[in-house]
């Protein structure tokens, strides 16, 4: 079923009703348009699955009376369709989120879409890169292009992302409000979550000359990062430029701007970092998203619980 299809089994009511969440999720969730589009696509083909199996276009108040059953048939059919256990969880975590909103604002109770349960399926730890790896992609980042302050700038923002386990999410959104970069920095991530990093100073060093050689005049509300129009650097233009890195390198595809942050964080704790503090410092909510963000083995964990532990 194309795109285009699945919309025209959607009721009217119901498309108006995505329409307004996902522009909250754009608007006041400040959602990035890559997840917009991926909200819109599953929660529009929830619906239209809900039509075929009635037998008609589900308006406001059928979306009321949907049970388990149904919400089991919708996720046999795609797995039946050839959708894996990982995309059909962020298909259900979507449907989920939309459910939510529509219950809060129509007054009933969700309980059967949030009730079924998300596909099992193991995740795949991150590959970090080697040491003398990750030093190599910084050096080469800086030798693909004969532009100095662009040279610079991605030798920067690989810094940034090696040298303080940042998300390049978050090295693109620094704004000239944040130079000249001190001992720390402040860090407003994911979940509008706040964190205080500590900036070493090859990072400082990195950002320094960049700054220096940039043709852009860095104002307190623009980017740092600039592109060569002098609009925000485009995420995909570092990872363009990473892939000829790697490719030169022989590296695999997991070598990736979000493999630097992850070799941040395993080179740390193999370094005899705590656990604890590297989760602090990467901004996770939850310990054991970080253990396995570090590609960390149970051994390793042991030897940080007996140095650790009182009666270790």
């Amino acid at each position: 079923m194309s795109r285009t299809e699945g919309s025209l089994l959607i009721s009217p009511a119901a498309r108006d009703a995505l329409a307004q969440w996902l522009e909250l999720q754009s608007a006041v969730q400040d959602r990035a348009e890559n997840t917009i589009t991926a909200y819109r696509g599953d929660v529009a083909e929830f619906l239209a699955f809900l039509t075929t199996h009635k037998g008609e276009a589900q308006g406001l108040g059928p979306l009321r009376d949907i049970t388990l059953s149904d919400m089991r048939a919708w996720m046999a059919a795609m797995r039946s369709g050839g959708c894996g256990a990982r995309s059909l969880a962020r298909k259900l975590s979507a449907v989920k989120s939309f459910y939510r909103w529509l219950a809060e604002r129509e007054g009933f109770e969700p309980t059967a879409v949030l009730a079924a349960r998300s596909p099992r399926y193991q995740r795949k730890l991150p590959r970090p890169l080697s040491v003398p790896d990750a030093a190599q992609m910084i050096e080469q980042m800086g030798e693909q292009d004969a532009r100095d302050w662009v040279s610079a700038r991605d030798t920067a923002v690989l810094t940034l992302l090696y040298g303080c386990g940042l998300r390049i999410s978050e090295a693109l959104g620094l704004t000239g409000a944040d130079l000249p970069l001190g001992e720390a920095l402040r860090i407003r991530g994911k979940g509008d979550k706040e964190r205080v990093v500590p900036v070493i100073a090859p990072a400082r060093a990195a950002v320094d000359r960049y700054v220096s050689l940039c043709p852009w005049e860095m104002e307190p509300d623009r980017a740092v990062f600039r592109g060569i129009r002098g609009g925000p650097l485009a995420a995909a233009q570092l990872r363009k430029t990473m892939a000829q890195v790697r490719a030169q390198m022989g590296l695999p595809a997991s070598a990736t701007p979000h493999a630097m942050r992850h070799s941040f964080a395993t080179h740390l704790l193999n370094a005899g970092g705590d656990l604890r503090a590297i989760q602090e410092l990467l901004g996770h909510a939850s310990l054991s998203t970080t253990q396995a963000y570090t590609a960390v083995d149970s051994a390793r964990l042991m030897e940080v619980y007996r140095k650790a532990h009182p009666r270790g």
